[in-house]
């Protein structure tokens, strides 16, 4: 959401063309991961406490990133594409323990089944096979847009 904000406004303020698609991919990623946090919250049920230091990380990266984007994107970008590798490995580890009965495949959320076009019958372990495609997806695009 940071990137595509700030990518947006300094094409209104330059009067740039051209950067439209990779806006909108910036947009684009900000809502998937927003969905990503949907599904789990529907999942695990977060208690009062809980949302409230869901709200606070936000806050806190949101600051954060906003002025490490405005000094370096490139270097903005990498960090996001270290963080979605990080992401990958880590569910991984979670799939690995779905399907070693470690935790119950429970069935997946409404939203991840409509959001994924998956069957009506889908998994936990399925909808994380989808997010953690969409966390490589999202390393891959930074890593891109990092240009180094």
């Amino acid at each position: 959401m940071v990137g595509g904000m700030l990518t947006h406004l300094r094409s209104l303020r330059k009067m740039e063309r051209g950067n439209g698609t990779m806006i909108q991919e910036l947009l684009d990623e900000a809502v998937n991961e927003r969905k990503h946090l949907m599904f789990f919250i529907e999942i695990a049920q977060p208690n009062r406490f809980e949302r409230v230091m869901i709200t606070v990380a936000q806050l806190v990266f949101w600051h954060f990133y906003l002025v490490m984007y405005l000094i370096s994107p490139a270097t903005s970008h990498k960090m996001i594409a270290y963080f979605e590798e990080e992401a990958v490995r880590s569910y991984t580890e979670y799939l690995d323990l779905i399907e070693s009965g470690e935790i119950e495949n429970v069935p997946a959320p409404q939203l991840a089944i409509e959001y994924y076009s998956m069957a009506p019958d889908a998994r936990l372990s399925d909808m994380v096979k989808c997010v953690r495609a969409d966390e490589q997806h999202h390393s891959e695009a930074n890593h891109r847009m990092a240009g180094f």
